[in-house]
């Protein structure tokens, strides 16, 4: 029986007095007649100076090498899970697609989109992409009035020509304009199904949707170059040795037409033994001219075997609608804060915000 009383006891101090919180709360309801509204101004000139900005999406699906067919159903397998088997992969290639987002994100990538050309929905004016970067992106209005003070103060820039690019040593400039880019343009492999998703975030739209398919081609570029380094280093190769073959042949054929015109009345075992020679040196240069040739047909096959392709699952377009900024929602956070801020601030002076949170 003690031990019920107590139980009850300790029911009865723990429980809460809804009743002593709603009157604490109805008391200052002026409050929230001064802060709500407040705070409801406050949230719109902020979602106000937002710009607007636009995201571009385009996605691909590369195409894989593979092995044998028992290997390849292992790491399709494996794929599922987001694992990457190594040498019993699918790809034979060392730039797997999940090392696509670290290709975008290093510098030389970066700095490369520097000189892509591109001009604003509302105009004809053509600018590199470095350019409408540092020149034409408009921040909200108070990021000019707190910079304001420091561009007084600021030194001159340096006279030095921000268009001649050295990824090894970049100017303060160009730094900027990399970090930039680091955020506007993303890069994801999704590692189940190897889907590339390029994602470019810009506030005018023709711009977003340009860059998405430059950073496309780009990238497809550099893989193709990557894949088909090799075969194409042997295709050189093979074009020289061609191109050496020929000469031999045509000098020997040359050599064994002249000596046969001059000495075809000739009855001399020399000459005969001369011609026979010229002859069977000829021979010779034409199999090696022919064995070389079918080499140059093999290294031309295997750099457009090599060459890899790429299915674009979703194109470049234009946004119509805006990503962002979502003010309505903005303004509702500020709004719910603000009155969460309120309700703790009175539930404390009135001595009700212990009992609510269970303290004694």
């Amino acid at each position: 029986m003690e031990e019920q009383q107590k139980n009850l006891l300790q029911e009865e101090e723990s429980s809460i007095d809804f009743g002593a919180v709603f009157g604490a709360l109805k008391k200052h309801k002026r409050l929230y007649y001064k802060v709500l509204p407040v705070a409801f101004v406050l949230a719109c000139i902020y979602t106000l100076g937002l710009r607007n900005y636009y995201t571009c999406e385009v996605k691909l699906s590369p195409e894989l090498s593979t092995k044998s067919g028992r290997s390849s159903s292992l790491s399709a397998l494996a794929s599922q899970f987001g694992m990457n088997l190594g040498s019993t992969a699918m790809s034979s290639e060392a730039l797997f697609p999940t090392l696509y987002p670290d290709l975008m994100n290093s510098t030389d990538f970066k700095a490369s989109l520097f000189d892509v050309p591109v001009h604003k929905k509302d105009s004809t004016r053509m600018m590199s992409y470095y350019d409408y970067l540092a020149n034409e992106q408009k921040g909200p209005w108070w990021s000019a009035v707190l910079s304001a003070p420091f561009k007084l103060f600021s030194s001159k820039k340096d006279d030095i020509d921000q268009h001649k690019v050295d990824p090894f040593m970049l100017t303060k400039e160009q730094a900027k304009i990399v970090q930039v880019i680091d955020k506007k343009v993303v890069c994801d492999v999704d590692k189940k199904t190897m889907v590339i998703s390029i994602s470019v975030t810009d506030q005018d739209p023709l711009i977003c949707a340009v860059m998405a398919d430059s950073v496309k081609n780009r990238l497809q570029n550099f893989i193709t170059d990557y894949r088909t380094k090799k075969a194409r280093v042997d295709l050189e190769y093979n074009r020289k040795l061609f191109k050496e073959a020929k000469a031999r042949y045509d000098k020997a054929r040359q050599l064994y037409a002249s000596f046969s015109d001059a000495n075809q009345d000739l009855i001399l075992q020399s000459a005969r033994t001369k011609l026979v020679d010229l002859e069977n040196e000829m021979q010779l240069q034409f199999n090696n001219y022919n064995s070389i040739a079918q080499q140059l047909q093999i290294a031309e096959a295997k750099v457009q075997e090599e060459t890899p392709a790429f299915t674009t699952l979703q194109s470049a377009t234009v946004p119509v609608k805006k990503a962002g900024p979502a003010r309505a929602k903005m303004v509702l956070i500020f709004l719910f804060l603000a009155f969460l801020g309120t309700t703790v601030y009175i539930l404390h002076k009135e001595d009700q915000l212990k009992p609510l949170l269970g303290l004694s």
